[in-house]
């Protein structure tokens, strides 16, 4: 009887942890607009036969505004700027002098770490995006979005939460590749000016359109 007591206490324990990354989401999509951070990323690919599994590190600072505006810069160990301006997706490749110019609304499914910027209020999150509680790990609140459609790139989100402040992005894709992005120093609604949003592609940069 003691185990099936103890059974069910531990069970309400994880239930009512889980629920906690629903209820900072919630408050994360009603109460934040802005933000800005530094972030790490860690991208491990799966592992080919034989062989152990490959990571890459990079680093740099992010900023959003919902909705449907973000801008993360990588500064090392290659310089790399991805901006958002609401209607477009840009990405520039400093070292090839590079410029990517797509659709943003065709876009978000390959730029799963703004997700969370993109979307405008968690009505529209849950009617892109299928929402679980996830268990805690690593001191932070997750919760485990799946994308409806199926087609896309994207496998999985788990979105980590530190309280209300988004602490973490751990994206599976159909490849098998696991990115993790830790963001480190968040400001929550940050005055942030227009022009963080704003991206005019430097002279003499080859521009590709997608």
């Amino acid at each position: 009887m003691k185990k099936i007591a103890t059974a069910i206490l531990i069970a309400a324990a994880a239930s009512a942890a889980s629920a906690d990354g629903l209820k900072s989401l919630e408050s994360f999509m009603k109460g934040t607009q802005t933000g800005k951070a530094d972030f790490t990323q860690t991208v491990t690919s799966p592992p080919k036969e034989g062989q152990t599994a490959r990571t890459k590190q990079s680093s740099g600072s992010f900023e959003f505004q919902r909705p449907g505006r973000f801008k993360f810069v990588y500064k090392k160990p290659f310089e790399q700027t991805i901006v958002a301006d609401g209607q477009t997706l840009w990405l520039y490749d400093v070292d090839l002098n590079q410029v990517t110019q797509r659709s943003q609304s065709q876009a978000l499914g390959s730029t799963p770490a703004a997700l969370l910027a993109s979307a405008p209020d968690l009505s529209a999150l849950k009617a892109e995006f299928t929402l679980e509680a996830a268990p805690d790990a690593d001191g932070l609140q997750w919760v485990l979005a799946s994308p409806k459609a199926k087609d896309g790139q994207l496998k999985s989100v788990r979105v980590g939460f530190a309280g209300e402040q988004l602490a973490a992005l751990d994206i599976l894709d159909s490849f098998g590749q696991r990115s993790l992005i830790r963001f480190t120093g968040m400001q929550a609604n940050a005055a942030l000016p227009a022009s963080s949003f704003q991206f005019k592609p430097p002279a003499g940069a080859d521009v590709v359109k997608q």
